[in-house]
């Protein structure tokens, strides 16, 4: 077993790295920097330390706190209220989709599963021929994609896979049905499995670990426990940010108020909160594009029985997928589907498995024996999967109406057809649709038949998400995107956008790494914008993890 990482965000602060907690400020207070960035996740990180290594000075605006290994206990009840948007249940408006998204330092890199693939190619193809981005091909993003796996260590995964990954990998083969590894962002791994709850060996190659502490060593400064509420915009321009300051836990104002001064503005809140704060400030929106066409790669879910100890909580989360079912039907035919094996802890599967009382607690008892199948709905390719519509409640708090169509259901009913399968042909005992009116069946044929006579409707069949995407859409057309394909937002000269809400579809895949890519190119040519020099790139591995 590896030694642990030290601790960078210890030894950061103990070095002297600026960073404010607005839970502690007993003033209101005016911050000023060359480029104020709001979120601290995937497309925050890269472009907070790109930018500093541009010589430009930075602050990072988080609304979650700051954490690090010391903090991540490997406990559900810790992990979830401090690292998640609410408490890891923020849902769609009707209630229908649980939507996993972080809120802390790092955003969801913190607490993702490692799964790093690139942006497929049949994708960027549908963005060149039907959402104006004639510059995103594969070879143009190729570079992109080398520079941020090098940064962060992407790469072949060298254990062998957990039971529960190895149960889809041996189901599938005896269907004849292809996987394949999934590469994953760490460096020295335990294999422990809890990376949902935060990395306790900074193994993870997460924004916490790698291009936070290296902005905040080159000047930047991280404000934290600070809600972003509005931008304060005189003609074309952001004149200022308005942020609220936060109590220790994150969730009630303590009355301070900050405004944050900058020569330009970088939104990476993430796809739900980047297009609520823009509707917060009325920016301009002339063709009412704004917080329209957000994707979420509704997922569902399929549990298992098997004789065997499968203990789905250890070991690394992903590592085994198959995207058989992506290319059963054209990109906009028929919605296919990624399947993917996710790991099984208890809080998580409780209050997503199906079902009540006696029969609910015998599945959980046999918890160390359940395998958990998921697949990942991939949405944007059809008009009638075209993604569901960011708006505000009457207290201007993010809400998401996501329907969920009969073109959509049709996908879960397959999907979960496609899993049942697979895992009666991996050995199972019984398999489990996870829908409220489905059983624990013990055939093939018993399942099939089953599963084809289930209502799909909402708040029946239990659909997740952990992939928001879309809703700042970015494109050359301006009748397409709100933001051009360099993300800079039309109609305000000093704003950009670096996060998943820039995509125009969904991804098809777990959208971190494209979104790395992505904001390593955006802040990449924003910095040669701002400095009127050549962008300087992270430099060498070793100046990187300095």
């Amino acid at each position: 077993m590896s030694s642990p990482i030290p601790d960078p965000i210890a030894a950061g602060l103990a070095a002297g790295w600026q960073v404010i907690d607005a839970a502690s400020l007993q003033s209101d207070r005016t911050l000023e920097a060359d480029v104020v960035i709001i979120g601290s996740g995937a497309g925050g990180g890269i472009t907070a330390e790109l930018l500093a290594r541009a010589g430009l000075t930075v602050l990072i605006v988080e609304e979650g706190g700051l954490k690090s290994s010391k903090d991540f206990k490997m406990r559900e009840a810790d992990a979830y209220p401090a690292l998640y948007q609410e408490s890891a249940a923020r849902k769609t408006r009707d209630k229908a989709i649980n939507i996993l998204q972080g809120r802390t330092v790092g955003g969801s890199t913190t607490v993702n599963w490692t799964s790093s693939f690139r942006a497929p190619p049949a994708t960027l193809a549908h963005w060149q021929s039907h959402h104006g981005l004639a510059g995103y091909t594969v070879a143009a993003m190729a570079p992109w994609f080398e520079m941020v796996e090098r940064r962060l260590h992407v790469g072949d995964w060298p254990a062998p896979p957990n039971e529960n990954n190895d149960l889809l990998r041996r189901g599938a083969r005896q269907l004849g049905i292809p996987t394949a590894a999934i590469r994953r962002n760490v460096n020295g791994c335990w294999n422990l499995g809890y990376c949902g709850m935060g990395c306790p060996t900074n193994a993870k190659q997460s924004m916490l670990v790698t291009t936070i502490p290296a902005a905040l060593q080159l000047g930047a400064r991280l404000l934290t426990h600070a809600r972003a509420e509005r931008f304060v915009l005189q003609g074309e321009r952001i004149a200022s940010l308005q942020v609220t300051a936060l109590d220790v836990a994150g969730q009630a104002p303590t009355g301070t108020r900050l405004t944050l001064l900058a020569k330009h503005f970088v939104l990476a809140g993430g796809a739900i909160n980047s297009p609520a704060l823009l509707l917060r400030s009325n920016a301009p929106d002339p063709h009412k594009l704004l917080g329209r066409r957000t994707f979420l790669h509704p997922t569902v879910i399929s549990a298992a029985l098997f004789t065997q100890r499968v203990d789905a909580h250890a070991g690394a989360p992903q590592t085994i997928y198959s995207d058989h079912f992506l290319g059963v039907e054209p990109i906009d035919g028929a919605i296919g589907y990624k399947l993917e094996a996710p790991p099984l802890h208890p809080l998580l599967m409780a209050t997503t498995m199906g079902g009540f009382g006696d029969e609910h607690a015998q599945t959980m008892r046999q918890f160390p024996h359940v395998h958990g199948l998921l697949a990942l709905l991939r949405d944007g390719f059809h008009e009638e999967a075209s993604g569901g519509a960011v708006g505000l409640d009457g207290h201007g708090n993010a809400v998401l109406d996501y329907p969920l169509t009969p073109f959509v259901w049709d996908g879960v009913r397959r999907a979960l057809l496609s899993m049942a399968e697979i895992q009666f042909a991996a050995g199972a005992r019984s398999v489990y649709p996870v829908h409220e009116m489905a059983r624990h069946y013990t055939s093939w044929a018993q399942a099939r038949q089953a599963i084809d006579g289930l209502p799909y409707r909402a708040l029946l069949a239990r659909v997740v998400s952990a992939h928001v995407m879309g809703g700042c859409a970015m494109s050359d057309d301006a009748r397409l995107g709100v933001c051009d394909a360099q993300g800079r937002y039309r109609g305000l000269a000093n704003l950009s956008v670096h996060d998943g809400s820039l995509f125009p579809t969904s991804i098809g895949a777990n959208p971190q790494l494209s979104i790395y890519a992505l904001a390593a190119r955006l802040a990449s040519s924003l910095a040669q914008a701002l400095t009127g020099k050549a962008a300087p790139g992270f430099g060498t591995e070793k100046e990187a993890e300095a």
